[in-house]
């Protein structure tokens, strides 16, 4: 039969959990705080306008025609300038412009996992990339977190359980899923112990623009000093999604196998949307409109977190973060999001289950909110009607303990 055709490696693959759940949200009546949206009436639309028609009237043809892999210059110098603010010294040698973060998390997984190698990441971990690396068929291996991010004895110990540990996947600020963020200290523990134990860092930082609390902290790249940290970042929270635009820094002889392995996948990222971006930079201040963003994003997550004190039952945990998009929800173990997210669904709120985020399938009385894409009056809403639906269930599963 046809299907016999599939290479081996389609069965380590599967459809995002979280798009799928997307799909379902769509309808309007549906209150959803379960995709990573930015809040769409944000984008600078009339701004992009003026942006696109200057590139068209500037740049004409070359604006659409075939471009370099790499990426357009003028972008990948005002992406080191921008880097360079948060304390990451680089050029643009060190910077490949990539079709979102996402092609930059799959591109790494194909330059650098064997199969049966070792990645080690936070637990919970981003759904994304575990679905990218699954394909690769490494081995995870999990990193307790507590509300300072992954915790470095843990780390030193799985490290020393697992000598061949290719690198370790993390995201510092406001993490996906769970909204934390990784202490100092720790960020230069973690470069102390890759260093002693010979493995690169993939640092996934696509939400560490949206900080509305608390003190900035610099990327774990800032403390790399042998180029063992590899940067991924993205303009998809501090400005668009749909221009599909991210990047990769890294040293230079890592991003010359990068580039070779773009060229096998799409040539080199829309030169459009490069060019738009890199005119909008010109021409605005992405500062303000970041502070919008911020703005607008802590109003929301005050409110969420306002609405789990008021309505949710009182035996949860929940992370409190100071940026970003998300909150973690930690029920009594005994609970099954999945089961939750079904009754929740069929009152019309919608949220991720966390079950996915384990990439050893552990933790399945745990789940994701977001918070950017939905107004105060919704998430008042759709909060309320999740704390009902919580308070049936835990009393429908303690009549049965």
């Amino acid at each position: 039969m046809l299907k016999n055709r599939f290479s081996n490696r389609t069965h380590l693959v599967k459809s995002s959990e979280t798009r799928e759940i997307l799909k379902v949200t769509e309808r309007p009546e549906i209150i959803s705080f379960a995709g990573g949206l930015p809040a769409p009436e944000l984008f600078p639309v009339e701004a992009l306008k003026d942006a696109c028609n200057t590139v068209l009237n500037e740049q004409g043809a070359a604006s659409l025609q075939y471009s370099t892999t790499e990426g357009y210059i003028p972008l990948r110098h005002a992406i080191c300038q921008r880097m360079e603010l948060i304390g990451i010294n680089s050029n643009i040698e060190n910077v490949l412009i990539t079709s979102g973060s996402q092609q930059a998390i799959d591109l790494t997984g194909r330059l650098f996992i064997n199969e049966g190698d070792t990645i080690i990441c936070e637990s919970p971990t981003y759904l994304a990339a575990i679905n990218a690396f699954m394909s690769y068929n490494p081995k995870f291996v999990e990193v307790a977190m507590d509300d300072e991010g992954m915790v470095m004895e843990q780390l030193e110990k799985k490290l020393q359980e697992n000598p061949n540990t290719k690198f370790i996947y993390t995201i510092p600020d406001f993490q996906n899923p769970t909204g934390r963020t990784l202490k100092l200290e720790r960020r230069k523990r973690m470069i102390e112990l890759a260093t002693q134990y010979d493995v690169l860092i993939v640092e996934d930082n696509p939400y560490g623009a949206i900080r509305f609390a608390g003190d900035a902290l610099p990327p774990v790249k800032h403390f790399d000093t042998e180029g063992r940290v590899i940067y991924i970042s993205t303009f998809s929270k501090i400005f668009t999604p749909g221009l599909r635009l991210g990047w990769i820094c890294a040293d230079e002889s890592f991003i010359e196998k990068y580039v070779a392995f773009k060229q096998t996948a799409d040539l080199h990222t829309d030169s459009f949307a490069q060019r738009i971006t890199a005119k909008y930079l010109e021409l605005y201040n992405i500062d303000e409109h970041i502070n919008k963003i911020k703005a607008v994003y802590k109003e929301r997550c005050t409110t969420m977190l306002s609405c789990i004190k008021e309505f949710f039952p009182k035996n949860i945990n929940y992370s409190l973060p100071e940026g970003g998009l998300f909150i973690w929800i930690e029920l009594p173990e005994f609970v099954d999001s999945g089961e939750l997210f079904s009754k929740c669904l069929e009152n019309n709120v919608a949220f991720v289950p966390g079950a996915p985020f384990f990439p050893n399938g552990t933790k399945k009385n745990t789940l994701r909110l977001n918070y950017s894409n939905m107004s105060k009056e919704q998430i008042h809403k759709g909060m309320k009607i999740m704390g009902e639906v919580l308070h049936s269930e835990l009393e429908k599963a303690f009549t049965l303990l």
